[in-house]
């Protein structure tokens, strides 16, 4: 089986499953587990995330949409792939799926085209299912796995009082992360705010997230490493709200793939103290 992802979370779930040697194909964007460094890359992007403040990129993400992306379809076709793993749900996440489709339509044997679109915690759980069923393989044991760390995590704050909790997903203009962030903060004993699960926000105003009483405000934002965000914290009047916490949004928060579950680990540990997680998981900022 050959396979190209064309999402990060697909890369995260191939892993995950044992399947890494059947990856040839990868968005410049997929970076776990480190030995994906090899996989040749077969998509671009226009966008400079480095050199770009929050402001300038989402400007340039709401002229362009998935124009952002480009897909090297010469190289594509010459990764001869059996299976290409994309996705429908954001066109400024990804390259389209209606672009992969349109390139894997030029191409003389058609692989399998499987669109991941999960909204919800279960249904990022459910995506290993798909992908293993598509490989060929079983993903019992990997789920079982994750639906045990969770229910440890669920045990561990069991009882204790739900601190109020605003979760950012991006900067300037400040956005709420919805979709499954809202179950992963609920997990870790906290009450979400801003966001239902499963639902696709639209930009906010600072004052609506104060207005909310947060108790404890987690800045993940999209595509951002800890680091990445420091440097872009005073677009932001964080002396508004009690507890500040930046955290590795690609990583555990962004992404619908299983990582999603040490993202819960993550956040049990900020807003419990339970577990542990080291300073490039999460970082607490000082008022």
């Amino acid at each position: 089986m050959r396979v190209v992802s064309l999402l990060p979370a697909a890369t995260d779930i191939v892993a995950s499953l044992g399947h890494l040697s059947s990856l040839v194909g990868r968005t410049h964007e997929c970076d776990w587990p480190l030995e994906v460094a090899s996989v040749p890359v077969v998509t671009t992007t226009a966008v400079d995330q480095n050199s770009l403040s929050s402001r300038e990129i989402s400007l340039a993400t709401a002229h362009r949409g998935s124009s952002l992306y480009g897909l090297d379809a010469e190289l594509l076709a010459s990764l001869a792939p059996d299976l290409v793993l994309t996705q429908d749900l954001c066109d400024v996440c990804a390259v389209s799926y209606q672009r992969v489709s349109d390139a894997v339509r030029e191409l003389d044997a058609g692989p399998r085209v499987l669109s991941l679109e999960p909204r919800t915690l279960p249904e990022v759980l459910s995506c290993l299912d798909v992908v293993a069923s598509a490989l060929g393989t079983s993903a019992a044991p990997v789920i079982a796995s994750l639906e045990a760390r969770l229910d440890r995590v669920r045990s561990a704050v069991a009882g204790r009082a739900r601190p109020r909790v605003a979760a950012i997903e991006w900067l300037d203009p400040v956005w709420p992360a919805g979709h499954w962030v809202p179950e992963q903060i609920t997990i870790a004993g906290g009450e979400p705010l801003l966001a239902s699960p499963g639902e696709h926000t639209r930009p906010i105003s600072w004052d609506a997230v104060v207005a909310v009483r947060p108790d404890v405000v987690l800045l993940l934002p999209c595509g951002f490493p800890p680091s990445r965000t420091l440097a872009e914290l005073s677009v932001l009047p964080l002396q508004d709200v009690p507890e500040v916490w930046v955290l590795d949004g690609p990583a555990y928060f962004n992404r619908p793939g299983p990582r999603v579950v040490r993202g819960v680990e993550v956040l049990a540990r900020v807003l419990h103290g339970v577990g542990s997680v080291d300073v490039a998981e999460a970082v607490r900022q000082e008022s």
